[in-house]
């Protein structure tokens, strides 16, 4: 299974989520086809055959929740749920957790508890020893009744037999039949046993039989789920990470102690367990059933989960809960949907699917508490809300956070309100709603992290590179006088006639592209949303060509291949940086892990990683200017030729042996190759005092390398840190740097 960390998902249009979860490996061509065409999952001749009376089919929104990493393997859930806020805080929540390795599951045998109720019981304890006497006998009868069970590896187990008393002093026997349905939900199995044994219990217990039924009481399907959440990723901007730290445990606290508030926070639980449920066709009911009832097994309701506080300050959870659920049978293979949901899970059995469906309620359940001890649950639902409304009433992306933020501060969360503030912002745009959908487009580009080979890659030796997904997004639109160029968070904002020139910086990019495209007489407005800060060495200018290129591409329907528009993009680059080396418009184009080396021998060698490096990026906060810096590293060179000559061949051969020892997986091996490679840079004079503190708290934080990434001069840090991501990100954090990503793509 592929890795489950897609960055920037929620902002995905749909199919292109379809697309990612297609090229990941979750879901195959023909389900992403049916996804993508919008078919529904459930027809309405299927339907007819499920229920009765039928009338038509009831659509809820079918959403997956990518981030999981449960028992070191990657998942994406399915959930099919109409609240808002569940899928975004189960989501985030499993990021949180997969930082200090994921959830770690363990499950008891898929047992389910079929009942035979014998009445009229004259001497219930010697009952009870007759029938436990006949176990054997019992047993024979009920797996002769489902020989396909056994041969899969199922079957009835054992006998167990309770004594009871009616309001009324009658003496009552229950027998229950313990069975291992195996991948199979298993009620029909169950229930077809115990009718199978009604007639020789009578026989035995001299009494007749009363109700012949599985219990939803699934005791003996127990699943734990554990978690860890590291203490600094919990502090939000007015409270500090200990405080909601323990505002979390209290909550958990309170919910043991207060029915009314463990109705709600297992109800919090159940969102998340539900959703998969539904998803993959399994009767939610039974598990809300068995899950309410385990909850008050000791006579007293209370919360499934404990949180609490590790030995090294961290909050720790923990979720036991009942869970029968199936992969196989009748009612799965006849529902596409359910289907479509499993394939997605990638599981192969029914408790694997259970230790799934658990970590997903252990997240929600952490979601809700951290909403609740933070800025108060509403806060977000509110958010969501509106943002649905806005959906709804047809809002355009221009005008689309706007809106959304107003309807929120006005109190008015209403479809006539969105419509309204619609008006009233593209209004002010001077330009109709209508205009504003209708001319719309956006691009989206990769930024990039240079594992090893920074400068050494403009003089013809070889770089190891990663992508930085959905880096860049860009949004253009045609408007009727300037073009108006908006980057907020890089401080830019620029406007000029069309057919100006503009030669320098982003806007000289943008007037370069347009011109290439022969639209430098049009006025568009290019608006810019980045992931990544610019000057901090991760390709921010790349990918900002990249991403314009693409939005230019989709809103007048050029057709451009990628490979123009690499070439384009790696023209743009010669405007920011003088003498690029082509690695950063190719990682922003093409998004691969890459072996890059430039001039007459140049070329790429794609690499394929097995899994997600474990990396932490930090931004230093000083912009450094590649141009700036290459040029004095050609001024070191031209002066010293030769030593700089044997550097450069040296960062070559560094990073040709990191590629081998990524495939080996051996991070002690490219931990110590970094380490070489940015005391190399530091010798080229491309590192700062700045720089050197990072790298010194990351290492000295438990990362095997850590070094410059990108032309230096200030910007960015890179470190490699298996088993200590948190501390490491933590470590530079706590120092005033910017976090930038915690994996490489």
């Amino acid at each position: 299974m592929s890795d489950s960390r897609i960055a920037g998902f929620y902002q995905l249009p749909v199919v292109d989520r379809i697309q990612q979860l297609y090229e990941r490996g979750f879901i195959d061509q023909e389900t992403a086809r049916s996804l993508a065409a919008g078919t529904p999952l459930l027809p309405r001749d299927t339907a007819e055959c499920m229920i009765e009376n039928v009338i038509g089919v009831f659509g809820l929104p079918f959403g997956v929740a990518p981030n999981f990493l449960v028992n070191k393997k990657d998942y994406v859930v399915p959930m099919v749920v109409e609240e808002p806020s569940i899928v975004a805080g189960v989501s985030g929540a499993a990021k949180l957790f997969r930082e200090t390795g994921g959830f770690a599951a363990t499950s008891m045998e898929p047992i389910l508890t079929g009942q035979v109720q014998i009445v009229g019981v004259k001497e219930a304890e010697d009952v009870t020893r007759r029938l436990l006497d006949s176990t054997d006998e019992l047993l024979a009868i009920a797996n002769a009744t489902q020989p396909n069970l056994q041969a899969r590896g199922g079957g009835a187990r054992a006998i167990e037999v309770f004594r009871h008393m009616t309001p009324s002093g009658e003496p009552m026997v229950a027998l229950h039949l313990l069975v291992d349905t195996r991948d199979a939900m298993g009620a029909n199995i169950v229930n077809t046993m115990c009718e199978g044994l009604a007639s020789r219990v009578e026989e035995i217990a001299g009494a007749k039989t009363g109700l012949r039924i599985l219990s939803n009481l699934a005791d003996r399907s127990l699943v734990t789920v554990r978690g860890r959440i590291a203490l600094h990723t919990l502090a939000t901007e007015d409270r500090p990470a200990e405080e909601v730290r323990d505002a979390i445990v209290l909550a958990n606290d309170f919910a043991n102690a207060d029915p009314y508030r463990a109705a709600t926070h297992n109800k919090g639980i159940m969102n998340g367990i539900d959703a998969i449920a539904i998803a993959t066709g399994n009767d939610w009911r039974a598990i809300e059933a068995g899950a309410h009832a385990f909850a008050v097994r000791d006579g007293a309701y209370r919360a499934l989960t404990r949180w609490s506080v590790s030995s090294g300050g961290d909050l720790e959870g923990e979720l036991t809960i009942p869970l029968k659920v199936g992969i196989v049978g009748g009612s799965l293979e006849s529902n596409p949907g359910a289907r479509i949901g499993l394939l997605l899970c990638g599981v192969s059995a029914a408790t694997e699917l259970a230790e799934l469906m658990a970590a997903t309620g252990l997240a929600q359940n952490f979601a809700a508490l951290k909403a609740l001890a933070t800025e108060g649950i509403q806060k977000g639902h509110m958010s969501l809300h509106a943002r649905s409304v806005a959906v709804s009433a047809g809002v355009p992306d221009q005008v689309f956070d706007q809106v959304v933020s107003a309807m929120i501060a006005s109190g008015d969360v209403k479809t006539w309100k969105a419509k309204e503030l619609m008006d009233e912002f593209s209004n002010d745009a001077n330009v109709s709603a209508e205009e504003l959908t209708a001319n719309t487009a956006s691009g989206t580009a990769f930024g990039k992290v240079i594992l090893l080979g920074e400068h050494a890659v403009v003089y013809g030796r070889h770089a190891l590179a990663l992508p930085l997904a959905q880096a860049v997004t860009a949004t253009v639109r045609e408007v009727s006088d300037k073009v108006l160029l908006s980057v907020p968070g890089w401080n830019i904002s620029e406007e000029w006639l069309p057919g100006d020139p503009k030669h320098d910086g982003a806007a000289g990019a943008v007037a370069l592209i347009m011109g290439e495209l022969r639209i430098n007489d049009r006025p568009f407005e290019i608006r810019i949303s980045s992931r990544v800060p610019i000057g901090m060495g991760l390709g921010s200018s790349a990918s900002f060509a990249v991403a314009v290129i693409r939005a230019f591409d989709a809103l007048l329907g050029l057709g451009q291949s990628e490979e123009e528009i690499n070439d384009l993009a790696f023209r743009c680059e010669k405007i920011a940086h003088g003498k690029p080396s082509g690695i950063d418009n190719d990682i922003a184009t093409f998004g691969q892990p890459i072996l890059f080396r430039s001039g007459d021998k140049g070329g790429k060698e794609v690499i394929n990683l097995s899994e997600a490096l474990p990396l932490v990026i930090a931004a230093s906060g000083s912009r450094g200017v590649t141009r700036d810096q290459v040029a004095a590293v050609r001024q070191r060179y031209e002066r010293s030729r030769s030593m700089i000559s044997k550097i450069f061949d040296q960062i070559d051969d560094i990073s040709i042996a990191g590629v081998a020892a990524l495939g080996r997986r051996d991070y002690e091996e490219l931990g110590s190759l970094m380490n070489v490679c940015h005391g190399l840079l530091n010798a080229l004079g491309v590192s700062t005092p700045e720089l050197e503190r990072m790298i010194a708290i990351a290492r000295t934080a438990g990362a095997m390398g850590a070094k410059l990434t990108g032309a230096g001069g200030g910007g960015s840090i890179v470190a490699l840190c298996p088993g200590k991501v948190e501390e490491v990100a933590g470590a530079l954090a706590a120092a005033g740097y910017q976090i930038i990503g915690m994996d490489s793509h």
